[in-house]
């Protein structure tokens, strides 16, 4: 694929939709190799779901335990006791009606209370008492004499260092059939390099041996235990495992395997999957001391007959001087003896947990399907859209994930697809947030020159208010002026830097007055200032707004020269006023991006703009500091004092304009004395009309008296000369009142 092609396909995407999709990859990366965090986080959430929903115990327990207590170990000494001691729990037991016991202990040395022992280790002995401990029963054998007597289990340990043998014979083992691929997924189980075995008198008498090696998570927490194990360099079962075959009758056990590592464990009459580590996970429920016999009340006589009928029994201990206790996800503390318990009830009574092997590609699919439709989706439906669809998906993961736990024993992980799905909604959202404050940051840099910062910020939250590339509106344009500014520069033309400043001083405020009534600054020419209103964003009130800002800029120029003349008297040099014509209308014309493809600016063309041009250069010639075309005066004539000042045809136009002035606000609108001048105004403009040229001179004059403090004496000037020279030399016939400028 092409250069261009690729450029094309990633702006149809979008950077967005990509970074997205980026993202998706690299989680989806992560979940495949599951470092620590991501497991962790697993793990805790199924530690939740046990918490919520322990298992529920059966009514009749299959398993009980006999416990090397506190107690026992105070009424019978300390660990380890005697092997006859531990022969007479097994002959209890066999009394008790047991089916099957198992060790969760190990007797990997000689008694050390066996008469035969001491009768070499015990020192200041005579002959006769040695010969006599000889002719003692060895209690290791005797030990062995009652194993014999009914099904044992007895425990192994895994060993981080290789354990020599010290049987004659080699050491009885469980037969495991390893079934499935040709490789050997076995490598995949737990290994250690050795295997601490009980003697071998013990071991050649026990119906069954199992490692009760428990492996803890990172965490320290016991979540699965395996059932096969590596150790020696041989595959070994569990002691939970190793009693279910002794139970059942069987000869060896069958492990199925596949590429990943193990699958099931087979038995008859049990299938146990497993983890590919040959891992179950234990469905725990809360520490239950209803399974536990104090081993002096069995030795004492003191356990009721069906206590232990028919039952699995675990030998062990809780003493918390031997170090046996371990943390569930239920319980932080519960003696290792009581979850070999937990796991013997959840195999019996099917209610151990699974973990599917597919259950990887499964989250991963789920995580790809639901990322790969919020990224196709986000476009078309919108983030708010997209969040509450997200939410209906995210509560139906949720729901799967706790039904398959609860109903049907089950792990399925909802945090990885949850997760990832949020994470790539989060970078949609933030890239389209990134994309957007991008675009305002554009908008605020390309009007920042021309708007208030209040509406370049308001353009920037509401972009779909702006419209680029030319558009036609009804604008009300103003252009504006200093008057004699010639002879100000030639003061400066020396000194260009004070001239700078003199420029600055005036226009800015100037150009606060029109950004502060909502107004649009379209460039600076030289002293001159061109502004309009109602683009880019609309202003309902754009003419009101327009006059406003004119009134406004006498005032702020009225105030500057106050403070220059004030300078200039301290100083002791002269000052030259600084004086405005502003010419105001409004009209139809095009606004946007004008210029070139490497250089434009927001502009606006069209006659109304022309003709407020000229309107501004004709304020000299009629004396008045604001002109206005006719929409603009009939727009503002209710909210201001504004009077009609002649019917002109500026220059480069054949349709004539009737033209007004601006005079003053609502206040002056309403003053005595504007009433009285409008009403001689208006009789002045009907009699110069009409041809009354003298009673127009005596109107001019009684307006120039009126309108005193108005800055009108220019415009009656005017029209008394007009009317005097029209009464030397009369117009045309075909006069029509219109004034024809010959200059703009």
């Amino acid at each position: 694929m092409t250069f261009p092609r690729v450029r094309r396909l990633g702006l149809r995407i979008g950077p967005g939709r990509a970074l997205a999709a980026l993202v998706l990859v690299a989680l989806l990366t992560v979940r495949v190799y599951d470092p620590p965090p991501v497991e962790a986080l697993r793990l805790r959430v199924f530690d939740a779901y046990q918490v919520v929903a322990p298992r529920v115990p059966p009514p009749e327990r299959p398993v009980a335990i006999v416990d090397i207590d506190e107690a026992s170990l105070a009424v019978f000494g300390q660990w380890p006791w005697s092997r006859t001691r531990l022969a007479e729990i097994c002959e209890k037991l066999g009394e008790g009606g047991a089916a099957i016991v198992a060790f969760d202990v190990i007797f990997s040395e000689p008694d050390r209370l066996s008469p035969p022992l001491l009768a070499t280790t015990l020192p200041f002995l005579n002959e006769a008492a040695r010969a006599n401990l000889r002719a003692q029963p060895d209690s290791d054998r005797l030990f062995a004499q009652a194993i014999k007597t009914l099904p044992v289990v007895l425990g192994q340990t895994a060993s981080a260092a290789p354990v020599p043998w010290t049987g004659a014979a080699p050491p009885p083992q469980t037969g495991i059939a390893v079934v499935g691929t040709d490789l050997d997924p076995t490598t995949a189980l737990i290994d250690f390099p050795g295997l601490i075995r009980n003697l071998p008198i013990l071991e050649q008498a026990a119906a069954g041996r199992g490692v009760f090696t428990i492996s803890p998570e990172r965490d320290g927490v016991v979540r699965r235990v395996p059932m096969v194990l590596r150790a020696a360099g041989a595959v070994v079962p569990a002691l939970s495992l190793d009693v279910l075959r002794v139970l059942t009758r069987a000869d060896s056990i069958l492990v199925r395997t596949d590429q990943q590592g193990v699958v099931a464990i087979r038995l008859p009459d049990f299938v146990l999957p497993t983890d590919p580590r040959g891992q179950i996970w234990v469905r725990f429920s809360p520490h239950d001391p209803g399974l536990y016999v104090s081993a002096q009340d069995l030795l004492a006589g003191r356990v009721s007959p069906d206590r232990l009928k028919d039952r699995i029994v675990l030998v062990g201990t809780s003493a918390v001087g031997l170090l046996d206790n371990r943390t569930t996800p239920i319980d932080r503390a519960m003696p290792g003896v009581e979850i070999h318990a937990q796991l013997l009830e959840t195999l019996l009574t099917g209610t151990n947990l699974t973990l599917p092997n597919d259950a990887v590609m499964i989250e991963l699919g789920v995580a790809a399907a639901v990322s790969v439709g919020i990224i196709v989706l986000a476009p078309i439906l919108g983030a708010f859209t997209l969040l509450i669809l997200g939410g209906f998906v995210a509560a139906g993961l949720a729901c799967v994930s706790w039904y398959r736990f609860t109903a049907q024993g089950v792990l399925f992980d909802a945090t990885f697809p949850l997760a990832t799905t949020f994470l790539v909604y989060l970078v949609l959202v933030f890239t389209n947030y990134f994309r957007e404050q991008a675009g305002r940051s554009r908008i605020r840099a390309a009007f920042g020159r021309y708007l208030s910062p209040a509406l370049v910020e308001q353009l920037a939250q509401s972009p779909a208010k702006l419209r680029l590339g030319g558009e036609a509106r009804r604008l009300t344009i103003m252009f504006s002026d200093v008057r004699g500014f010639t002879t100000i520069a030639e003061f400066y033309k020396t000194d260009p830097t004070g001239l700078t400043a003199l420029m600055n001083r005036f226009l800015t405020p100037l150009t606060d007055a029109i950004l502060e009534r909502k107004g649009t600054i379209d460039k600076y020419m030289g002293d001159a200032i061109m502004a309009f209103w109602n683009a880019p964003l609309d202003d309902a009130a754009q003419e009101t707004n327009a006059a406003a800002a004119a009134l406004d800029m006498l005032a702020r120029m009225d105030a500057l020269n106050e403070t220059r003349r004030i300078e200039a008297e301290a100083g002791g040099y002269p000052v030259l006023p600084l004086n405005v014509g502003i010419g105001i209308n409004t009209g139809s014309c095009v606004v946007g991006n004008m210029g070139s493809n490497l250089r434009f600016d927001y502009s606006v063309l069209g006659d109304a703009v022309n003709l407020a041009s000229r309107l501004e250069g004709q304020s000299k010639y009629y004396g008045v500091k604001i002109i206005l075309g006719a929409e603009t005066a009939d727009a503002i004539r209710d909210r201001f004092a504004v009077l009609e000042i002649d019917l002109i045809q500026v220059k480069g136009k054949q349709t004539p304009e009737r033209i007004s002035t601006l005079v003053g606000d609502r206040d002056v609108a309403a003053s005595a004395l504007f009433v009285a001048l409008a009403a001689q105004h208006g009789a002045m403009i009907a009699a110069y009309r009409a041809r009354r040229w003298e009673e127009a001179r005596a109107n001019a004059e009684a307006c120039r008296a009126l309108g005193d403090g108005l800055r009108l004496d220019g415009l009656y000037r005017l029209y008394r000369e007009r009317a005097e020279a029209f009464m030397r030399d009369p117009p045309p016939d075909a006069w029509s009142g219109v004034h024809v400028a010959t200059s703009k």
